[in-house]
C-alpha cells in the first residue's frame, strides 16, 4: 500500500490495515485478530472516521487518572502493539510506568514476536520524542515471564506481573476483552478502556471508555499527558458517556 497517497479519503485506515496485514505475517496477531479489527473500523465509520467531542472528554478524564495514579500500567495485546505500540511506549514514559503485554491466544513464538516489536518500537519512539528519550529507554516491557495472576479470571489472560498489572491501580487497556475487565473491576482497580463499539460488555464494564479509533486516541492521550493534570471529574458518568457516543453515531446515520 506504499502507493496510496496521503490525500486519500481513507489513508489513514489503509495504513492501519497494512500494520495489521504485516503484524498478522510477522507471528504477532491471533487468527481473530483481523476479524475484529474489521468489526472496529465498522463502528469507525458511525464515527465518521473522527474524534468526536465526547471522545475528546473521555481521553481527558483517562489522561487525568492515569496522571493520578499510584501505580499505572499500560496493558496491550497484539493488535494494540501492531496499530500504537511507539506511542503507547511514549505513553509510558510519560507516567513513569511499564508496558504489560498480556494476551488470550499465548505461545512462546508470539510472545517473542510481540516482545521483539515492543522492543523495536521503544528504540523508534525515543527518536521520535529525544526530548522524552531517557524516560523511553527506561521503560519496563513486562509480559515474558508472569508471575502473578488475576483472581476469578480463568485462561491465559489471568497470568500477570506482580509490579505491572496485579499492583496497579490504574489500567489503560487498549482493546480490552470482557471478562479481564471485569475482573479487574472486581478486584477494585480503575479501567480505562479504549473500544469502538460503544455497547462491548468491555465498554459498559470500565471505569472510562474512549469510544474511538486506536491510533487516532492514542496520539491525543499522549498530548494530552504531556500536559498540565486537569482535575478528575468526581462525578463522571461512563453510562452518559456511552449513551452520548451513541447519539454521535445515529446523528452520522441520519
Amino acid at each position: 500500500m506504499g502507493d496510496v497517497p496521503e490525500s486519500h479519503p481513507r489513508y489513514a485506515s489503509l495504513m492501519a490495515r497494512k500494520k495489521m496485514t504485516d503484524a498478522a505475517a510477522a507471528g504477532m496477531l491471533a487468527e481473530s485478530a483481523l476479524i475484529a479489527h474489521g468489526r472496529g473500523e465498522a463502528f469507525d465509520y458511525l464515527l465518521g472516521e473522527k474524534t468526536c467531542d465526547v471522545a475528546q472528554e473521555a481521553i481527558r478524564e483517562t489522561s487525568t487518572r492515569l496522571k493520578n495514579a499510584e501505580r499505572c500500567v499500560i496493558s496491550v495485546n497484539g493488535n494494540a502493539v501492531a496499530l500504537a505500540g511507539t506511542e503507547l511506549i511514549a505513553c509510558a514514559a510519560v507516567l513513569n510506568c511499564p508496558v504489560e503485554v498480556n494476551i488470550y491466544y499465548r505461545t512462546p513464538a508470539r510472545m517473542k514476536a510481540l516482545l521483539s516489536a515492543l522492543n523495536e518500537q521503544q528504540k523508534q519512539a525515543a527518536e521520535l520524542y529525544p526530548e522524552i528519550s531517557d524516560q523511553i529507554s527506561a521503560v519496563p516491557i513486562l509480559g515474558a515471564n508472569p508471575d502473578g495472576r488475576i483472581p476469578n479470571l480463568e485462561g491465559p489472560r489471568a497470568k500477570c506481573h506482580s509490579d505491572g498489572i496485579l499492583s496497579a491501580d490504574v489500567i489503560l487497556v487498549p482493546l480490552e476483552d470482557g471478562d479481564r475487565c471485569e475482573a479487574l473491576i472486581a478486584m477494585g482497580k480503575t479501567v480505562c478502556v479504549i473500544d469502538l463499539n460503544p455497547l462491548s460488555r468491555t465498554a459498559r464494564t470500565a471505569s472510562v471508555t474512549i469510544v474511538d479509533e486506536l491510533t487516532r486516541c492514542v496520539s491525543i492521550l499522549l498530548k494530552r499527558l504531556m500536559e498540565d493534570v486537569r482535575g478528575s471529574d468526581e462525578h463522571w458518568d461512563n453510562e452518559k458517556n456511552l449513551q452520548d457516543s451513541l447519539e454521535v453515531m445515529l446523528r452520522t446515520l441520519d
